[in-house]
């Protein structure tokens, strides 16, 4: 795909605290070891090999290969499977929630991303393996961000009365939604494919989890990905000694406290607060925070609680009833993988930022943080449009209104753009507040009124002839916003609200190749790709 690429910060769409960590900005180095250049990835091998447990590997591999016992494996699959026993074998992960069917278009980024790192990295690095990792966010409870998927404009939802880890919910409800998507994706080669990835992930697994590592697979599997379900009673005790440390000392409160006390002095938003025990209890549906008080630990709005003994007794015995929440994850992922990198978007990096000091007090190492590629897709024809209309890739990125009036002023054979106007007007009232102070400053508060009536009746007259002009443009500022509301539905980035079968329905089985050829991990910029 032809590709064009805009800075992240010009874009509008990515905050001040993500753009000054890809601008590696000073005020930020406390927060990370070392920022994901090829070359500081030597480094993080060394230190990730000194101090992982090397009797992981097996457990590790045992588990992934269980958990892949149920459907088809690639043969670079399995490999990356099998390798993760070598001593030389390192992990890049993403990590996402279980959306219905992918959910929004950047799922497909994430793990693209993910695997064409490990590519450079063993282009870079041969003697060692690099093994792109999904971690399934199965124990997630918010099962209204993950129950639906958006297609042209429509919203396809399951429905579901179901509580707690969504990765155990069953698919019961999801045939009538699979009527609904196969009439939405209508006939054709390309709409048979979609209609048999959803039907035999959704239809013939008997709950969200296998479902989505089925259909993960069948869009990755080819490449190497490697998908871990990390609910793993096997897994869990492997994270006891970090668990035991977090019941009883609390110490992510404390660190990441202390951390977002220093982001607030840098005046940078933070994106989650700690509690004092940052882990849930999960069973039989139930996934309900942990606390402590009056000398007992309980569980939330139940009657389930235990002494101190009494719960690590419990903690050693069902530890996969202890479900991490989202400033956990990160360290059990980094505690159980060989994991170099980890890649996310936006909001992701920030709350990883936040803990780097939890993972020095649990003697856990700290991962190389990258930004996921983010990107929008314009077809052939609607590059066209944009060049027939004359708007420039800067230009879409504008927020509706700001598109408008530029528009209207580009394709107007008037120039509305009263800013010669204004500061001409502004120069004469300088010099009149300057005789007003050699004359009787008294008259200064009525030069001020002047000034101020004089300045509003003129952006008002400005505002009026856009308007007018506006209104005789109509049809050519339409096509304008649509083709915009194409690309930025909803005045959103594509990436966050459409999903991947529009495209697939157009490109078929050469989009995904056709993505894995164009993004490019470390290329730090929003790309406009083509095709």
């Amino acid at each position: 795909m032809p590709t064009d690429c805009i800075a992240y910060r010009d874009t509008g769409y990515f905050s001040d605290f993500i753009c000054d960590y890809i601008e590696q900005k000073p005020k930020l180095n406390a927060l990370y070891n070392r920022f994901p250049t090829l070359e500081n990835f030597k480094e993080q091998i060394n230190e990730k090999s000194l101090s992982f447990r090397s009797e992981a590997r097996n457990l590790i591999t045992e588990v992934i290969t269980n958990q892949y016992s149920k459907i088809e494996v690639s043969e670079l699959t399995q490999k990356n499977i099998q390798n993760l026993k070598l001593e030389n074998t390192f992990t890049i992960t993403t990590g996402h929630q279980l959306n219905l069917f992918t959910g929004p278009l950047y799922f497909l980024y994430k793990i693209i991303s993910t695997i064409n790192l490990t590519k450079r990295l063993k282009d870079t690095y041969p003697k060692y393996n690099f093994v792109p990792v999904y971690w399934m966010a199965s124990e997630d409870h918010d099962f209204e961000e993950i129950n639906f998927f958006n297609f042209k404009g429509k919203k396809m939802q399951w429905n579901s009365n179901q509580t707690g880890a969504v990765g155990h919910f069953n698919t019961d409800g999801l045939d009538d939604v699979f009527k609904v998507i196969s009439a939405e994706f209508g006939a054709g080669k390309n709409a048979d494919q979609l209609k048999s990835w959803f039907k035999e992930a959704y239809l013939n697994h008997k709950n969200l989890s296998e479902a989505t590592r089925y259909l993960a697979n069948q869009l990755f599997g080819e490449h190497g990905l490697v998908i871990l379900d990390a609910d793993s009673i096997e897994l869990k005790r492997l994270f006891i000694p970090q668990l035991e440390k977090e019941l009883i000392d609390q110490i992510a409160f404390k660190e990441v406290s202390r951390t977002n006390r220093t982001l607030e002095d840098l005046g940078l938003k933070i994106q989650v607060n700690p509690r004092e025990i940052n882990l849930f209890y999960m069973h039989n549906g139930l996934r309900e925070r942990i606390i402590y008080k009056d000398g007992k630990f309980s569980v939330l709005d139940t009657n389930l609680s235990w002494s101190k003994t009494e719960l690590l007794q419990h903690l050693n015995d069902y530890p996969h009833r202890f479900s991490p929440n989202v400033i956990m994850r990160p360290l059990y992922q980094e505690a159980i993988l060989p994991n170099l990198c980890y890649i996310g978007g936006g909001g992701e990096m920030i709350y990883w930022l936040q803990l780097k000091s939890n993972f020095e007090a649990q003697g856990v190492v700290f991962p190389m943080l990258l930004l996921r590629n983010s990107a929008a897709v314009k077809t052939i024809k609607q590059s066209e449009k944009l060049e027939k209309l004359n708007i420039s890739d800067q230009d879409l990125f504008l927020d509706r209104h700001s598109f408008i009036n530029k528009k209207v002023r580009d394709i107007s054979n008037i120039d509305i753009d009263f800013s010669y106007q204004i500061k001409h007007l502004e120069q004469q009232f300088t010099d009149l507040y300057k005789l007003a102070e050699q004359t009787d400053k008294s008259f200064l508060g009525a030069v001020k009124a002047q000034e101020v009536k004089q300045l509003k009746g003129l952006k008002n007259l400005e505002r009026r002839l856009l308007k007018a002009q506006k209104r005789k443009l109509a049809d050519e500022v339409e096509r304008c916003t649509e083709l915009q509301e194409q690309l930025f539905p909803g005045q959103s980035l594509q990436e966050r609200n459409t999903n991947f079968s529009e495209f697939y329905l157009e490109y078929g089985e050469d989009l995904i190749p056709e993505l894995m050829k164009t993004l490019e991990p470390l290329k730090g910029k929003f790309l406009l790709l083509t095709n």
